[in-house]
């Protein structure tokens, strides 16, 4: 039986009529998740459809050019569909099939978590509606596109900020009317339980092979692992095989958009207070009456008011850091990866890997700094050319 809580975060705030459509998950998930059979499946969809294992990329340009820490990228980036989201996917759209459902419903803030499900619902013939902010849907219009292409409905999310928040909140509200026949695939580890303890299962392989692969390649693990939060799946996927690895530092960076002191920013460990919203308790930025607050973020992927509720405990606990980190920053080092190692990061990557660089100045030569690399930067080029006032000719 799987805990419903983190501490005191976690839970299951929501409506009655969704109650029971979230125990019929929680037990097909204990039903599946160490099923033999299940597991066979979902290894090959692994390695079939997303591209596993993904590498871990030495980073000798980047290390050699800091001159402290080496720096080793996991690559999630490679992975089919450009980013760590299609792990969850496959894991929740083979339970969401093994429960008989028909249809998928899901949010999506950058796109990738939408593209991903768009794609194997696809593969499983499945139909499949993405809920996006309207000003999302602006920010992305290309992984729109590829949602459609792949058969999946987009609906514009108007209500609120037109972001990620709203999209959650709107497909929230579908699913109560379409419970029967219909599964909420959830892109984070964020909502009601099972949701956090579930996407955290299914992304937990990035660092499952993360500690097999730099045992293999150094002989030692690494001392430090950095990745970018916003609900936080990438992040947990690789902290969650460290956890009781203690010598091992974790730190999640934050969307500090234009700085934490202004009211422009995403970063919640770091500005919020322990509330309730999108049926769990966890950390938000929000008023001093419990209303969420409008955040910010050039990162629609990081542009979420709240965190799931394991990194509200890991932070309480002090087991993991959470720091944030400027559009300004995450530019600089969107560039700085680009043209050091010719790798584009994704915006929220790029977070990442500001605050690595800075990390692996004030560490010795022979530790290790792992950065998961949870997206590539495609989608992001024409809204980092915009910010930095570069105008890109279209035909």
């Amino acid at each position: 039986m799987m805990n419903k809580k983190f501490g005191e975060f976690g839970g299951q705030y929501v409506p009655e009529t969704l109650m029971e459509a979230l125990i019929e998950i929680e037990n097909a998930f204990n039903k599946y998740i160490d099923d033999p059979l299940f597991k066979k499946e979902l290894e090959k969809l692994y390695e079939n459809v997303a591209n596993r294992p993904s590498k871990l990329y030495f980073a000798s340009e980047m290390t050699k050019d800091l001159g402290g820490a080496k720096i080793y990228l996991k690559r999630e980036d490679l992975n089919y569909t450009g980013s760590h989201k299609i792990n969850n996917v496959l894991g929740q759209m083979l339970l969401a099939k093994k429960m008989g459902k028909k249809r998928i419903i899901c949010e999506t803030g950058a796109g990738q978590h939408g593209v991903a499900t768009a794609t194997v619902a696809a593969l499983f013939k499945m139909e499949c509606q993405v809920f996006m902010g309207k000003e999302d849907i602006q920010r992305q219009a290309l992984n729109v596109f590829r949602m459609e292409l792949l058969g999946a409905k987009v609906t514009s999310v108007d209500s609120g900020t037109g972001t990620l928040k709203d999209a959650v909140s709107e497909a929230f509200r579908q699913w109560t009317r379409e419970v029967d026949d219909t599964y909420y695939l959830m892109g984070s580890i964020v909502g009601p339980h099972p949701y956090p303890v579930m996407v955290r299962e299914f992304q937990k392989i990035i660092g499952e092979e993360v500690k097999e692969q730099i045992l293999l390649i150094e002989g030692k693990m690494p001392e430090a692992i950095v990745a970018c939060v916003g609900g936080g799946s990438n992040a947990i996927g690789i902290f969650h095989n460290f956890i009781k690895d203690v010598n091992v530092k974790l730190f999640g960076i934050e969307a500090a958009g234009s700085g934490v002191d202004t009211d422009f920013h995403a970063a919640t460990i770091s500005k919020g207070s322990t509330g309730i919203f999108h049926g769990m308790k966890s950390k938000f930025l929000q008023d001093k009456y419990g209303k969420i607050m409008p955040v910010y973020s050039m990162s629609a992927g990081l542009d979420y008011p709240g965190i799931g509720p394991e990194h509200a405990y890991l932070s309480e606990i002090g087991r993991a850091q959470y720091i944030p980190v400027t559009d300004k920053e995450a530019v600089e080092a969107f560039e700085y990866l680009s043209q050091m190692e010719g790798i584009i990061p994704a915006i929220e990557s790029a977070h990442a890997i500001y605050y690595a660089m800075n990390l692996a100045k004030q560490m010795d030569k022979d530790q290790i700094i792992v950065v998961n690399l949870s997206g590539r930067g495609d989608k992001d080029v024409n809204q980092v050319a915009k910010y930095k006032g570069v105008k890109i000719n279209e035909q």
